[in-house]
Order: C-alpha cells, then structure tokens, then sequence
C-alpha cells in the first residue's frame, strides 16, 4: 500500500486525522444532475493522485446497475480537497454521501452532526451483509458506534493486512562485506551500526560517507519497549492499559541510548532537518545506498534500485529480553461512507453499498474487478493479478480500486483463500510479516470521543506535540534526558497532560465496553 513515513513521535490520536492540501478542483464520472427521485445521487470521494477512473468501473459500476441507482461521483485530489471540505462544510451544496475515510475525520462529522443521518435503524432493515458482519465481529460495530450510540459512518475490514507494520531494513551487502553477522540484541545491533561507520562498509575507501542509521526515532527505540499502533502516535498499551509514551521510563532510557548512538556519529545528522525527498536521496542513490538501516514498509518502497541489498533486521530482544514490533497495520477503521441530510431515500443508497460487504466485492474493490485485479477461481479461491510490466503493483491497485477507502468486510478465514505476486507490494509485505509478527503487541485501538472530548484533545495536543517534539529532538542530538526528565513531566503536567490521559482512558474504557 501507499505508506507514508512515520513521524518522529506523536499526533493528536482522532483515529482518521489526515493530512490535506488547499487548492480547488475537482472532477465528476458523470454530468448529470438528476434528483434522488430518479435514483441518482452524488457521492463525493478523494484520491491521493490522479490515477484515471478505472477504479469505477467493473464492480462498482455493475453494483449500481444491480441496485437501479446511478451515482454521480465527485472525484476530488487530496491535494485539492482542503478547501473544498471546509466550503461544503460551511454550508455549500453538499453531496448526498461521502465515501472513504480520507474524506471526513471524526471531529468533522462529530463538530457537523446536523448534516449526517444515523443509520443504525436503516442498517437493520437494509443491510443484510453488513448486519451479518457484525453480528460474526463486534469489532467492526464497535469501531462504528460513536459515543452518544449511533452510527454516523459506515465501518470497514481490510483484506491481506500484515500484523505488523513498518520494520527495519538492514543493508545485508553492508553485513557480509565486513563479515558480520546479523544483529539479534540491541547491544549488537549498536556494534553493527558502529562498524558499518568505522570500516568502510561500502567498500568504497572514503571512510566518512557511511550512514549507519536513517529512520525514525521510534523504530530505534523499540527494543527498549514501546510499540507504537496505527491509531495513535501518543498512545499505547502496556500490561492492558494506556499509557502515553512520551512519559515512560523506558521511553527516556531509550532516547539516552539513541543520543549515545547519535553522539558516536551512528544516526544521520539531518534526521530532524531533512525534509523526506533529502532522506529519500541518500538511500536511493543511483551509485548505491549511503544508508545501512532504515525503516519502511518493503525494501523496494524503501531503498527503490538498492532493495535487493536489504534485508529485514529481525525484531532485536531489547534490555528486558523481550522483542518488540512495530503494530502499525490498520484492519478496521469507520467513516467510510456517510449519508447527508440532503439525500433522499438513504434507505436505497444503502442497499447499493450492502453489496459492498462481501469477501467477492472485497476484493475487487481492494485490487481491481475479477478479470482485471483478481481472478476468482472455480474452488472459491482467489489470485491478484500480476500488475503490467512497468508498472508497480500498489500503483496497479490504486489505478483500478478503492483501494485502501470504502465500505468492505472479509470473513473469518478469507485471507488463506488469497494467492499474491510475492516480489513487491502487499505478497512480499505478508511474507516479511510472517518473520515477526509474533512479537506484536496490543495496540492503542480506534476510539471514538464526544464532542467535547475531541476539542479538549485539539486543544491539548498542540503544546504537548509541539513540546515533546522539541525535547526529543534536543536529547537525541545533545543528551540530557534523564537530568531534565522531572522538568520535563512537569512541564507536561502544567500543559494539561493529567487531562489528556483521562480522556484517552474513558475512551478507551468505553471502546472496551462497546465489544462486549
């Protein structure tokens, strides 16, 4: 999948915070301007590029044929979408649903409530498919249940996910040219990293071009015990409860060893100053990697000509002999389709989209129809199509699917009936998976807020961010962290951390409820 880098420590952890861009453009599959009462509605959707609309044909095409609907599909770029959002939001003409979770966050629908139907009740008597899916999972009901108990947006269940996330990727090239073996503990992963910059790992004879560690900080810190998990980048679990990892002991022991690292030459001097496309030229460089270890989703995604020098770095047994992984791989996740206020008869609109709760429409809308993406076979099975020559097969997937965004579900068992192309993509993300995945830990899951939660969290984690930023990076580069650590959490107290934590707490007790 498209897989952004991960940032150096924490966001605001509203499950579906995303990035957007402002300029104003946008496209429609179709021209017309029919009403509901001719069976046609207008459903915005976002992309993260311009890949054609192949993606609407196939499945999604027949799935309206199939319903009587039409759908007028206002195609937006994400670049373009930010300003676009806050004019519909404002009071524009909106669409009569939106579709995908890179559309609407939580705050926008929660702060915007009067715009959205609830559709618990229309669920009932419309859906079938996806009452069945929630009946066998009540994980998908409970990611979907906003705290005052309705359902504002409709939930889906991610086909072929790793259980682990981003990883480490260690240059094997590196390793056998100065005869090393690979690191299995952090203290020899250090010895690595320190040999790969004394002693010309790259065989080159310059001495000083080596960068033995380019990544984030919290991949080097793992093994000290802090797995962070796709729903929050502030948040985690320990022993069953949340805890902010910015405050942990273990937190500030591994920020010290990381400064004893970057101190001894070990860590890119430019991690905090580098923008992405100034990382992403070191490791991709046509005449080799200047880079022994960096974190990523696949080699290839990674390193780009050099992959075939990196191999996966196993999960390192950290200070309490325990392994650490990142889980980073978003299965669930909600506002994937909403209806507005403005539709009529949502109840028709929503049997269309039932079809989409289906291992067939599941994996057509993940990777392209049958014939394109997938080819189903007679036993039932199912195989991903090797995407055309030239072409990467994430980008493949993009071009014809969703992808990533809409309503979908895969049952229990789905994934073993699924044949991938193993040389890039989601086949080799699987395979790497199965070397660690066994070292996942819970994660800090999808929670939903009120109203007045989700302000205070806006408010909180501007200075929270902004500081535990500035001190992470000071203590990696200049040391200090266990001298300042009690000014430190003061400081933090004094910003409203104590309230940060009861509201990330009573909402995580309310998600633990929901599933029962």
């Amino acid at each position: 999948m498209l897989k952004r880098k991960v940032g150096i420590i924490m966001n605001l952890t509203l499950a579906a915070s995303l990035i957007v861009g402002c300029s104003n453009t946008s496209s429609s599959s179709k021209s017309s301007s029919k009403s509901n009462d001719d069976g046609t509605y207008k459903i915005a959707t976002v992309r993260w590029s311009d890949w054609g609309d192949d993606f609407l044909k196939g499945f999604v095409a027949e799935s309206e044929k199939k319903a009587g609907i039409s759908v007028d599909w206002d195609t937006y770029l994400n670049s373009d979408w930010g300003d676009k959002k806050s004019v519909l939001l404002a009071g524009g003409d909106i669409p009569d649903a939106f579709w995908g979770s890179i559309t609407l966050t939580d705050s926008d629908i929660t702060n915007n409530k009067s715009m959205f139907i609830p559709l618990e009740d229309l669920i009932e008597k419309n859906m079938p498919n996806l009452t069945a899916a929630f009946k066998a999972d009540p994980t998908l009901r409970a990611i979907a249940t906003s705290p005052d108990g309705h359902i504002y947006s409709l939930p889906k269940k991610l086909p072929l996910r790793p259980i682990a996330g981003n990883s480490l990727f260690i240059n094997k090239k590196w390793l056998d040219n100065l005869g090393l073996k690979m690191p299995e503990t952090y203290e020899e992963f250090y010895d690595v990293l320190k040999a790969f910059k004394e002693k010309d790992a790259n065989g080159n004879g310059n001495l000083k071009d080596e960068i033995p560690y380019q990544g984030d900080v919290l991949s080097f810190i793992l093994p000290f015990g802090l797995p962070k998990g796709s729903y929050s980048t502030s948040m985690t679990v320990k022993d069953g409860k949340p805890v902010f990892m910015a405050t942990e002991d273990s937190y500030r022991e591994g920020i010290e060893w990381m400064h004893k690292a970057y101190a001894d030459g070990l860590i890119d001097k430019e991690l905090f100053t580098q923008d992405n496309s100034m990382a992403e030229a070191k490791r991709k460089d046509e005449k080799g990697s200047l880079v022994g270890v960096s974190s990523g989703w696949t080699p290839d995604a990674t390193f780009g000509p050099n992959a075939k020098d990196y191999v996966q770095l196993p999960a390192l047994k950290g200070p309490d002999g325990e392994r650490y992984v990142m889980t980073d791989a978003p299965i669930y996740a909600r506002d994937e389709f909403m209806i507005t206020t403005k539709a009529k008869n949502p109840a028709k609109l929503l049997k269309w989209v039932d079809q989409f709760y289906t291992d067939d429409a599941s994996i057509q809308t993940f990777y392209g129809s049958f014939g394109v993406g997938v080819k189903k076979n007679a036993d039932g099975t199912y195989k991903v199509l090797d995407a055309p020559k030239g072409q990467s097969a994430d980008i493949f997937a993009w071009t014809n699917s969703f992808r990533d965004f809409g309503p979908k579900f895969i049952g229990e068992g789905f994934n073993e009936k699924v044949t991938l192309p193993t040389s890039g993509g989601d086949g080799l993300k699987l395979e790497l998976d199965k070397q660690i995945n066994k070292y996942a830990r819970e994660q800090f899951p999808n929670v939903s807020y009120t109203e007045e939660e989700m302000n205070r969290l806006s408010a909180l984690n501007t200075d929270l961010t902004s500081y535990v930023n500035s001190m992470q990076s000071k203590w990696v580069v200049k040391g200090g962290a266990t001298k300042e650590w009690d000014s430190y959490i003061s400081q933090l107290k004094k910003m409203g951390l104590d309230e940060y934590i009861k509201i990330q707490n009573k909402a995580f007790d309310r998600y633990q409820k929901s599933l029962k």
